[in-house]
């Protein structure tokens, strides 16, 4: 699964789970680009590329938000490179609250972040993609599927954003771009993880209600990015797939029953 001397763009990849899947990429010899909007976060994120051993690292500060941003970092991108084989979309917003309190703002923030972020990094990146074998990775969330108290915006965000990922494979399948979303479980030392369980007594509770009885680790989100894009899954386009210990089978539910009684007692 050798992935020497293609280009990958991760965007949102200076943190967490998606700078674990940026290392996973480096690691079979990938050249990476990682973006996000906080400055120090991508010149961190470079430097621990560069030490992982990224044949190329590059980073570029961006709010997806901002459909004129998302624009010129592909131009600045495209100083160093002629096309994108691998594209992995994971900017996100989370925070908890119940619909009743939920600010029209507070959903704004994450819709845009969310879903209007994902469409600017997909269309402004077409163009780049290489043809044929390019992949575009959504990073979704078990909300796109599964109503969750606290996470009303959420929900509808990344429900959007699984069926952007089934149109675009939709459409851009003739042109031999694939186009994907990964669903993470429960992954240990997120910020995700922390704010909705805070606390290793509320995680080791999480943990309980996933069938392999364990959190996962950001070497499982990378292995199944890199499964995805490799000639392996050359016919898999259009799907939505959890990396969870098969957590969706039914453990998010019990899982989010004893985050939000414990956030109700907290807050």
């Amino acid at each position: 699964m050798s992935f020497k001397d293609k280009q990958v763009l991760v965007v949102g990849g200076t943190s967490g789970l998606n700078l674990g899947i940026a290392l996973g990429f480096a690691a079979e010899g990938a050249k990476l680009a990682v973006a996000s909007r906080n400055p120090d976060k991508v010149g961190k994120a470079v430097e621990t590329l560069k030490a992982a051993g990224a044949e190329q690292a590059l980073g570029f500060q961006v709010d997806v938000r901002d459909p004129e941003a998302v624009q010129s970092m592909y131009q600045q991108l495209g100083e160093h490179w002629s096309s994108i084989d691998v594209l992995v979309s994971g900017a996100a917003g989370n925070f908890p609250a119940a619909a009743a309190d939920l600010s029209p703002n507070g959903f704004k923030a994450v819709a845009e972040i969310d879903l209007q972020g994902a469409f600017h990094v997909a269309h402004f990146g077409y163009p780049m993609l290489t043809r044929p074998g390019g992949h575009l990775i959504h990073i979704s969330a078990p909300q796109a599927y599964q109503p969750l108290p606290m996470q009303a915006h959420v929900c509808a965000a990344k429900a959007g954003v699984d069926m952007l990922t089934r149109t675009l494979a939709l459409e851009w399948g003739r042109e031999g771009i694939r186009v994907n979303s990964l669903v993470p479980g429960p992954i240990a030392n997120t910020e995700g993880m922390d704010r909705l369980a805070p606390g290793d007594a509320m995680q080791q509770k999480v943990a309980q209600t996933v069938p392999l009885c364990r959190l996962g680790q950001w070497e499982d989100m990378a292995n199944a990015a890199k499964l995805l894009s490799s000639p392996l899954a050359s016919y898999i386009t259009g799907v939505i797939l959890p990396v969870d210990g098969g957590w969706s089978l039914g453990g998010v539910s019990l899982a989010m029953s004893h985050l939000t009684q414990s956030l109700n007692k907290s807050g």
